[in-house]
């Protein structure tokens, strides 16, 4: 009996190697399956839950016979008695037997800071707590608060720091990861400057910093240098000698290159760490004390480079993203403050290019912020040598940066994630205006440029030639994107309150702002709220230009006027509510710019919809012409598509049809072309999309420039191709041909009734009209006059099939019964009859990228990270998707039949619907005493049920799961679930 047999295998099987539900299943011929509840129903754990119960106990023997054995060691002691199992699983238990000391003090260390409340600005001047005790005080201004990045990826890091740095008595110890150049020496001083102004340290205190590296080799010389040494200790040491240690008694001693200590150096500072006692080299009774906070910096793996006893004496981790990881935003702060350094060094005014910002933005950094600043420097340096030579002024082109830097701006993948709120002209520093600006939070952003930078736009497109009214569209039409952009930007934040406004927004202010907006309610219907935050902002903003005597012209302010006649009577309404409140004139300019508000908030939300450009090319051109239109323009409607010159035209239509879908915004696609031999592309974009398109076989940058200024002011497809192409010759149309190339017969012997039944039921599920497909319905008697109606249909139609209630046994015509047609594999073959290709719902999501076979991942949190990380970084999902996953695993049931984990988070969270895929060479925990070592994370929109429909039903076929099992490359496994 199967039962009896499974109940022996594992009463037998080897404990420290037990077998898993798939080695039983081929053991007694069944099911992975099967096996998995016959377990569930006899209260059997799981394999590596089996394994555990003698494994745990082998391990704390191990470890409490040799205290500092390493990870690598232990693992290697296990696999000699017998225990199959990684260096991670080993390094995940010990965990569990190791003295949590940095988990505690953590703790402690922000309860310290949350329980105390210290508000850390600049204009307090103490902070109390309940004994009466200073805790913090503050003298001069937060330096770690002054970072770039604070309000924004450095957040919780500075958080940490200033819980270590207020930890009673004398600070926690802290470690500083992050690889080379991401400022782990700026960060630590940073925390110094913050710790001279608290009351745990004097003002006084000493920042000592020790370089590693500098000793790595030499251990007698280490400990020299870091406790001194008396007279006599050792040949030469003719006086006594302070150490390091002694010298930064009461301040921080700052390790850098921590990793390049010799374990003796490590086991030194161990006892330092650990007793705060140590002595002089040579001193054999005298104990010192030193009240020493140590910050260390690492770019190694402390696991593996630093030894155990002195990692638990460093309570506090401090991880420092890349440069690559942080916001594009941080890094133009970044680059901005940089060149205003060099503009300082040089005493000269300097202007950077549009161009050398873009590449500076996007290039792949791997030194991080201290490359960023070497490569500024660089240019910096060449620019300032042409403007001596050429007595000008300096200015910084693209030829004068690193030649690997430009490189960045051919990146298609990172082009769109820079945006005009980031960088839109070009920059331009001077000497003396050097400061390290805070990144606003996000909620408080307020796009300024919507009207200081009207004017220079109007100039800007009035140089071009354009007419004023085209111009008034065109800048009109951009400051309705970034308003709405805005306006959706607060009300995603719920968070953001009224109370809070007050910390940017004067209290007068805010008050004028609330009465106006009841005021404009009375007169306007759906005000949104979101206009009361505007106002405010807008009003704040205006109200201290008008103190500086400063305005700002509206250049739209007659087409506002004609437009929006009703908004701007109810402006001019609120603009005297304001000038009588606030004792101000608001010149006329300003009602206009209310209007624009109260238009903005009122209306329903609506997209323009607009013809989207696409420019095609082989080469690095495409991207360049489109960049410099959309800047010319100030929009971003233009797409490129570049294609290397080995790369097949089959890979460059996909790209294609993927980004029409992605841009069409209902109005179709323009598409410029650089060869001639890609004008079919519209014909089969439209014929698989839907979505109209019109080809131009040539391109040149004027060409794209003239196109998206026409479909910034029309939506009309045709009429934007017809007046850019004169020849016509170079268009092609999409459009239905009259004459029907292929025919299908419906036939039944009952009547012409049901052969009409049978062609409706075809022409809904296989969309004959838009396949140029004529069906033509005959009702039969007998077979003799059913095959002379369809010979006669023949020799005027090219009849590919015949589908019916009978067979009327035509040579060389299939026939395919109605019964079967109500299949899908019928469906499929008729498909390939009428030339359609047939794809599978899943292609658009499958991608090769997206799946992986693994050895390294052992529990289900480290799959889930890596997986929707792996979807993070291809921008598919956006940061909130994982969180949304692990709120979806609390609820638990992700595992379907086969045991296959589906984790999948909210569709709200999802950029573009993909299925990441990762097949484990090990099975993992998944939920409860579930395993799998099959992991499909769905990431799909709202509309995506078809494909989740397909997906189940291709999981519930029995034979898709071993197969996947079998697999041994990711195109393999691609190719298993694209199979019909």
């Amino acid at each position: 009996m199967i039962e009896n047999m499974i109940l022996k295998l594992i009463e037998n099987e080897n404990k420290k190697k037990p077998l898993t539900d798939k080695d039983i299943a081929k053991k007694v011929n069944t099911t992975r399956a099967y096996i998995t509840q016959f377990r569930k129903e006899h209260n059997i754990l799981t394999s590596n839950q089996r394994r555990d119960e003698i494994l745990h106990n082998d391990i704390k023997i191990i470890i409490t016979d040799e205290k500092l054995i390493s990870d690598n060691m232990l693992s290697k002691k296990l696999l000699d008695i017998g225990y199959d199992i990684s260096r991670y699983s080993v390094t995940q238990i010990r965990k569990q037997f190791d003295l949590n000391v940095s988990k505690v003090n953590v703790d402690n260390a922000k309860n310290v800071v949350e329980n105390v409340n210290v508000e850390i600005v600049e204009n307090v001047t103490t902070n109390k707590v309940d004994d009466g005790k200073d805790l913090y005080k503050i003298n001069k201004k937060n330096h770690l608060r002054e970072i770039i990045g604070y309000h924004g990826s450095l957040r919780n890091q500075v958080r940490q720091a200033e819980a270590a740095i207020l930890y009673p008595p004398h600070g926690l110890h802290t470690l500083i990861l992050g690889p080379s150049g991401v400022g782990k020496s700026f960060f630590a001083e940073a925390m110094y400057k913050f710790a001279i102004n608290s009351s745990n340290f004097n003002n006084n205190a000493p920042f000592i910093v020790f370089n590693c590296a500098d000793y790595a080799e030499n251990p007698q010389l280490l400990l020299s240098q870091l406790f001194g040494y008396v007279k006599g200790a050792f040949t030469g040491a003719n006086t006594d000698k302070i150490g390091i240690v002694e010298k930064a008694n009461g301040g921080i001693l700052f390790l850098d290159e921590v990793h390049r200590l010799p374990n003796e150096g490590q086991e030194i500072l161990f006892h330092l760490l650990d007793k705060g006692k140590y002595r002089r080299l040579g001193e054999t009774e005298n104990s010192r004390i030193a009240n020493v906070m140590i910050t260390a910096a690492t770019t190694e793996n402390p696991e593996s480079s630093l030894l155990l006893t002195f990692r638990r004496r460093i309570p506090m981790i401090i991880n420092l993203p890349s440069i690559n990881d942080r916001p594009i935003t941080e890094r133009y702060i970044l680059i901005e403050n940089f060149f205003s350094h060099e503009a300082e060094r040089v005493g000269k005014e300097i202007t950077i290019k549009f161009y050398v910002i873009r590449s500076l933005l996007l290039y792949d950094c791997p030194g991080n912020i201290g490359q960023l600043r070497s490569d500024i420097q660089v240019a910096c340096a060449k620019g300032f040598l042409n403007s001596l030579s050429n007595n000008l002024a300096v200015v910084i082109e693209i030829t004068d940066l690193p030649d690997h830097v430009p490189l960045g701006i051919l990146s298609v993948a990172s082009r769109n994630t820079i945006t005009d709120d980031i960088c839109n002209d070009d920059l331009v520093v001077n000497p003396g205006n050097i400061s390290t600006p805070k990144l606003k939070d996000d909620r408080y952003i307020f796009p300024d440029e919507i009207y200081t930078n009207i004017q220079k736009k109007y100039y800007h497109l009035e140089k071009q030639g354009l007419k004023k009214d085209e111009i008034n569209k065109i800048i009109w039409n951009k400051m309705k994107f970034d308003l709405n952009r805005f306006a959706k930007n607060i009300e995603s934040n719920a968070f953001f309150s009224k109370e809070e406004l007050k910390n940017i927004v004067d209290g007068k202010i805010l008050m004028v702002v609330e009465n106006v907006t009841n005021i404009a309610k009375s007169y306007i219907d759906n005000l949104k709220e979101n206009f009361y935050y505007c106002m405010a902002v807008h009003l704040n903003s205006t109200y201290d230009r008008l103190k500086q005597g400063k305005t700002i012209m509206n250049s739209q302010l007659e087409y506002i006027k004609n437009e929006y006649h009703n908004e701007y009577r109810v402006a001019k309404i609120l603009t005297k509510e304001i000038n009588n409140s606030l004792d101000i004139k608001l010149p006329e300019d300003e009602i206009g710019f209310i209007a624009m508000y109260l238009k903005t908030f009122s209306a329903i939300d609506q997209k323009i919809s607009r013809v989207s450009i696409i420019v095609l090319s082989h080469g690095h051109v495409a991207c360049g012409m489109v960049d410099v239109s959309n800047k010319l323009l100030g929009t971003n409607l233009a797409i490129g598509i570049e294609m290397s010159l080995d790369e097949s035209p089959q890979i460059l239509l996909k790209k294609t049809i993927e980004t029409v879908k992605k841009v069409n915004e209902g109005k179709g696609c323009l598409l410029l072309v650089d060869m001639g031999s890609l004008v079919t592309f519209g014909e089969i974009i439209t014929k698989q999309t839907g979505i109209p398109t019109r080809i131009i076989a040539r391109v040149d940058t004027v060409m794209v420039l003239e196109a998206v200024r026409r479909a910034l002011i029309t939506s009309d497809l045709d009429e934007i191709a017809d007046a850019i192409d004169g020849d016509k010759s170079y268009v092609r149309q999409v459009k239905g041909v009259k004459k029907y190339l292929k025919t299908i017969i419906t036939v039944c012997i009952t009547g012409v009734g049901t052969a009409l039944k049978i062609k409706k039921y075809l022409e809904d599920i296989m969309d004959c009209q838009s396949e140029n497909i004529n069906i033509i319905p005959i009702g039969i008697m007998n077979r003799d006059s059913a095959q002379d109606k369809i010979k006669k249909i023949t020799e005027d139609h090219n009849v590919i099939a015949i589908v019916g209630t009978i067979n009327p046994e035509i040579l060389d015509i299939p026939f395919i019964s109605f019964q079967d047609i109500l299949k899908d594999d019928a469906k499929i073959v008729l498909r390939n009859l009428m030339g359609i290709k047939v794809v599978s719902p899943l292609l658009s999501v499958i991608d090769e990228e997206l799946i992986q076979i693994r050895d390294d991942l052992f529990s289900k949190a480290d799959v889930i990270d890596e997986m929707s990380n792996l979807l993070k970084v291809r921008g598919n999902v956006n940061e909130d998707y994982v969180m949304s996953i692990y709120k979806r695993e609390m609820m638990g049931g992700t595992i379907i039949v086969g045991n296959v984990a589906i984790p999948h988070g909210l569709p709200e969270n999802v950029k573009k619907s993909s299925l990441a895929i990762f097949k484990l060479k090990h099975f993992i925990t998944w939920e409860n005493d579930s395993e799998t070592d099959l992991i499909i994370m769905i990431a799909l929109k709202e509309n995506d049920q078809e494909i989740i429909l397909k997906l189940f039903d291709l999981l519930s076929k029995g034979d898709i799961i071993e197969k996947i099992d079998r697999a041994h490359s990711a195109k393999e496994i691609a190719n298993l679930l694209l199979e019909l």
